[in-house]
């Protein structure tokens, strides 16, 4: 029998500083297959090569990952500064709509890092640039040396609503989590719920209202070691079974709900 398709969001890289590809990192592909039990599928997210209504046919859910480009400013309404790096204009242009489309068919995705921003942007929420220059602001960011373990170490605790979404899914009402990220939601989207966060204040966990699908994004990498790691593995389990339910025919509301 054939496993539904996640179609993996990629981003624009330029390996040997020359040649232009699109990339995502393996450790997502594994937790997809590994984990998720669904098929992993790269997507060059650029509409000079796909549509985001060819996407939605062909795909059963999207995993929209991190990256080291952000949303750009001008997509919720602010000028680009020097804090806010890096862009990739391609991705913004298929991913809003991309996430709007799938929250009101009810189609599965799961949002990570600049993809937990995506789906704020995408619903109306703003940015900050820079979390640690904000006073009382942890510095979430990558630490610049060490190796791939010590830059994924679990390194703060996220804290739950009580009863939550998130709460039920973890079985805990706080789970500790790597931090890689430079930016943060500075206003929150329209439904946008967030269901988590981090000691300084910044919001970790979130979902969409009355969303008719899985909606569940997190601002941390949780496709690090996904297979092992006890948040990890219920959050992309939970997301293998909203795809297949999606890909069935079924309600994926309820996987959601019972999270």
């Amino acid at each position: 029998m054939s496993r539904p398709v996640v179609g993996i969001i990629g981003n624009s890289y330029l390996m040997n500083d020359q040649y232009p590809t699109h990339a995502g990192g393996t450790m997502n592909s594994d937790a997809v297959a590994n984990v998720s039990e669904c098929l992993p599928l790269l997507i060059p997210a650029d509409p000079r090569y796909v549509s985001v209504e060819e996407l939605l046919e062909v795909c059963d859910g999207f995993l929209l990952t991190g990256g080291r480009p952000n949303v750009h400013p001008e997509e919720y309404g602010e000028s680009a500064t020097n804090a806010h790096g890096d862009f990739d204009r391609a991705r913004d242009a298929i991913t809003l709509p991309l996430v709007r489309a799938c929250v009101d068919r009810g189609q599965p995705f799961l949002g990570i890092c600049r993809g937990f921003q995506e789906v704020n942007v995408a619903m109306g929420g703003t940015l900050y640039p820079e979390i640690r220059d904000l006073p009382g602001r942890m510095n979430h960011r990558m630490p610049p040396d060490g190796t791939l373990e010590e830059k994924f170490a679990l390194r703060h605790v996220v804290k739950l609503s009580e009863n939550g979404v998130f709460h039920d899914l973890f079985g805990a009402s706080e789970v500790m989590t790597n931090t890689l990220h430079g930016q943060g939601i500075k206003t929150v989207g329209q439904r946008v719920l967030v269901d988590g966060h981090a000691p300084d204040g910044t919001p970790e966990a979130m979902y969409i209202k009355d969303a008719p699908g899985f909606t569940l994004s997190v601002q941390w990498h949780p496709e690090w070691d996904a297979i092992n790691d006890p948040v990890s593995r219920p959050l992309f389990e939970a997301f293998g079974a909203a795809v297949r339910a999606w890909a069935t025919g079924s309600d994926t509301r309820l996987i959601q709900q019972s999270a």
